[in-house]
């Protein structure tokens, strides 16, 4: 007779996958509540205790960790060495584990939870069965997902047993999920033990959602979401309207809200492969809306629009204008929902907590062979800024200055933001030379730029960058200083009347 040891805390559909395996002339073995949710339903099961011969102690911390359980699970049964001591030693043959783990992300996961409760909802006995039993996998078949259920039954009823294939591929996901198991709790030992950039780095995230493709229609692509703290970020957004959301979607969208979570204030950012084409804030979202799109009226088309404050109906009406993909906020008028949703491929979502900017978290970028791994850039400002010049900015001129400062820190390097009464006037994002980006930004401003300010991500090398400002009508620059060219700078400043402060940060993005 074979036989099933069955023990699980998710009991979806398990009454039901064991009357099955009885019929089919499986013995069953259990422990603590599966038992007895089984007997109560009728099913003979016998206790796990009976194999062992030693009861479960310890409240329960110690139920199958014993040679008769692992004997049964692990010995080969092409080996005549290994089927001679197994009867020897008395142990029974155990042929399928069914079985999945205490709720360690459930618990980890809940408000207020304690470290006790986290420690005791660390599984021991299920992942070393689980473990044992997908390493003898051409012997025992293992299964961790309710889901499968079905497909073990429906071999074992066509089959009298289960396909090796089938052992392979359900053992695979056995190690898969103890993997992502034992990462969240390295990982919240980790972050209670203050240990960061550990020897060894473990990620592991879930699947939200297969994508059409990826950057490339030839490329396959998933979106994968953080198990904690995704609050106000793009895993926690509702879609109200529209299609799917696609790769380049989601990445330009991530991109605009970590631009807009840099302001306060009501703000509109809009986004275009991965930069800023115009940023705005005002006394309200539609002020804020019309200063992003007046930035740069063509980029805009196809793109991104995150607000931090409530979408209204005027605002919808100047987003109908044009081909926006998605719109991203925390709420919106019934009126505005009705004239955004009058455009069918239009994404709209809802973001609650749109403006929260508080994680604790790393920067990851895949290279060949490796991974690079950083803090979230998430400095501003050094301690006190750094007027370097004979020129001191006015309030206005400083307030912009800071608006702008905010927008080139998350402009693809090298970056140059010019703005003027809080918002983007011309962004000249991701050149090769701080210059070019001045010249393009320049380009695209026109004559919108003159009594505006200049905001660039990093030094200036040379003092062209201040020449060509001027000869713009840029007023005041604000730039992280560092060069050893940075007097040249000044002085070019100094003669040409433009106030220059320094931050003392540099806000590379690659």
């Amino acid at each position: 007779m074979k036989r099933a040891l069955i023990s699980v805390y998710d009991k979806t559909g398990i009454v039901e996958f064991t009357k099955e395996l009885v019929t089919l002339g499986w013995d069953i073995i259990s422990t603590g509540g599966t038992k007895r949710i089984l007997k109560e339903n009728g099913i003979d099961v016998s206790d796990v205790s009976n194999i062992t011969g030693f009861p479960e102690c310890f409240d329960g911390r110690v139920k199958t960790l014993h040679p008769k359980i692992h004997g049964g699970l692990l010995y080969l049964r092409d080996n005549k060495e290994h089927t001679e001591r197994l009867e020897e030693l008395d142990i029974p043959p155990i042929d399928m584990v069914v079985n999945n783990l205490y709720p360690f992300k459930e618990t980890i996961l809940k408000e207020d939870v304690t470290h006790e409760e986290i420690i005791e909802n660390i599984d021991i006995g299920g992942p070393s069965m689980l473990r044992a039993a997908a390493k003898n996998y051409r012997f025992v078949t293992v299964i961790s997902d309710p889901t499968d259920y079905h497909k073990v039954l429906e071999e074992l009823k066509n089959n009298k047993e289960t396909t090796e294939k089938t052992r392979e591929y359900l053992a695979a996901k056995v190690f898969l999920h103890t993997s992502n198991y034992d990462t969240l709790i390295s990982n919240y030992f980790m972050k209670k033990t203050n240990v960061e950039l550990p020897e060894t780095m473990t990620l592991t995230f879930e699947k939200k959602q297969n994508l059409r493709y990826g950057e490339n229609p030839h490329q396959k692509a998933a979106y994968y979401t953080s198990i904690k703290d995704t609050e106000g970020t793009l895993s926690d957004a509702v879609k109200l309207h529209g299609k799917e959301l696609s790769f380049n979607n989601i990445n330009d969208t991530n991109g605009a809200l970590e631009i807009l979570k840099e302001y306060e204030e009501p703000t509109v950012v809009a986004v275009k492969h991965g930069n800023p084409s115009g940023v705005g804030s005002g006394e309200n979202i539609y002020e804020a809306y019309k200063k992003a799109y007046e930035c740069d009226k063509v980029s805009i088309f196809g793109g991104i629009i995150v607000s931090n404050g409530e979408v209204g109906e005027k605002t919808a009406k100047l987003i109908n204008e044009i081909f926006i993909e998605v719109v991203v906020a925390p709420s919106y008028s019934e009126k505005a929902l009705e004239i955004l949703k009058s455009k069918k491929n239009i994404r709209i979502l809802k973001l609650d907590n749109i403006s929260k900017n508080d994680y604790k978290d790393y920067n990851i970028k895949k290279v060949l062979g490796g991974l690079l791994v950083q803090e979230r850039d998430i400095k501003l400002l050094d301690d006190e800024l750094k007027i370097v010049t004979d020129k001191k900015p006015t309030d206005k001129e400083m307030e912009d200055l800071l608006f702008a400062w905010k927008a080139v820190k998350n402009t693809k390097s090298n970056a140059i933001v010019l703005a003027k009464d809080k918002g983007t006037v011309a962004v000249g994002p991701g050149q090769v030379s701080r210059i070019w980006a001045l010249e393009n930004a320049i380009k695209q401003g026109e004559d919108r730029i003159k009594g505006s300010v200049m905001a660039s991500d990093a030094y200036f090398p040379f003092k062209d960058c201040v020449e060509e400002a001027h000869k713009a009508g840029v007023t005041a620059i604000i730039q992280p200083g560092g060069s050893i060219r940075d007097e040249e700078s000044i002085e070019a400043a100094n003669k040409y009347g433009i106030a220059m402060v320094f931050t003392g940060v540099r806000h590379f993005k690659h």
